[in-house]
């Protein structure tokens, strides 16, 4: 069995006729009947049942119709790709994420991105998860890096970092002068401004506030980080943030950071993108672009500084 003539059973497949697959082969009818009969010889079945003005296929024949599609569309594919890394990049890739990650992720992976790919027109598109994956679903974001997890079954997710969440207090706060890590039982009914219900982030709050037996008092929800440590700092309450949000701020006091006594509490980033049967060149980069990235990002306070 060889490439030419799984081409001419699809033809024949496709036609209904040995005749007409000549044509469109350009071969003539003689030559298609002879590859058929060396390869009903090969595996002792007949491919066609043959009638008066049409043929119909056996099941040995629609087994290796299936394989000729799969043959030619892996070999569609590995064209393709040889293709791609011999081409430089072009084209514009709009990526998509919340105001954490567009604020202190997207900065470096981006600047890191047009270094190697400099010819590709980036867009960077931010919102709510909620309208991040209807504009994925949609077409309009190729690529979004959200916190997960994510379930739908049109996307596919690549967790590619871990965020250490951590408490932000003002300079002046009781709980600021601890030493060690804060207790649970520390922060009830203290006033935490926290990310929008309806989030993941807030849900990876919240599922951590049940666990600890915590009960805070919410007295301010937003989606907007930079929000979030302004109402910390005017002294309004305390938050739960990533650590890279506060790094600086930490390191030059303006803001306190702690651990909650306990297992970590951790919330998982990830790639989003549609469930295709080849992701695009362009999303390949950009993701192997964080992988590099990814290393000298403040994610956890053990982490050094950038």
């Amino acid at each position: 069995m060889d490439l030419r003539q799984l081409e001419i059973l699809r033809a024949i497949a496709e036609t209904g006729s040995f005749t007409k697959a000549g044509a469109k082969l350009h071969v003539s009818q003689s030559a298609i009947s002879r590859q058929i009969l060396l390869l009903e010889e090969e595996f002792a079945e007949p491919l066609f049942i043959r009638s008066v003005g049409r043929v119909q296929m056996t099941p040995t024949g629609e087994a290796l119709l299936q394989l000729s599609h799969r043959v030619f569309a892996d070999i569609r594919d590995t064209a393709s790709q040889i293709l791609d890394h011999q081409q430089t990049l072009t084209g514009t890739l709009t990526i998509g994420g919340g105001m954490t990650v567009g604020m202190y992720v997207f900065p470096a992976l981006l600047k890191e991105f047009s270094r190697v790919h400099p010819a590709v027109e980036i867009k960077v598109v931010t919102s709510g998860s909620a309208r991040m994956l209807r504009q994925l679903r949609a077409g309009a974001v190729d690529l979004a890096l959200l916190t997960l997890p994510i379930t739908d079954t049109v996307l596919r997710t690549d967790p590619v970092m871990r965020e250490e969440m951590l408490l932000v207090l003002h300079p002046a706060h009781p709980l600021a002068k601890e030493t060690t890590a804060i207790t649970a039982a520390q922060l009830h009914g203290q006033p935490f401004i926290t990310f929008e219900s309806g989030s993941n982030t807030r849900r990876v709050i919240d599922e951590f506030f049940v666990r600890a037996e915590i009960a805070p008092r919410v007295v301010a929800e937003t989606e907007n980080v930079e929000i979030a440590k302004a109402m910390v700092g005017a002294g309004l309450g305390i938050s739960l943030v990533p650590f890279q949000a506060i790094a600086r701020e930490a390191a030059a006091g303006t803001l306190r950071y702690a651990r909650v006594a306990g297992p970590p509490l951790v919330r998982t980033t990830g790639w989003v993108y549609l469930e295709t049967a080849r992701v695009p060149r362009m999303v390949q980069a950009m993701m192997e672009t964080l992988t590099r990235v990814a290393p000298h990002l403040n994610l956890t306070p053990d982490t050094e500084m950038a």
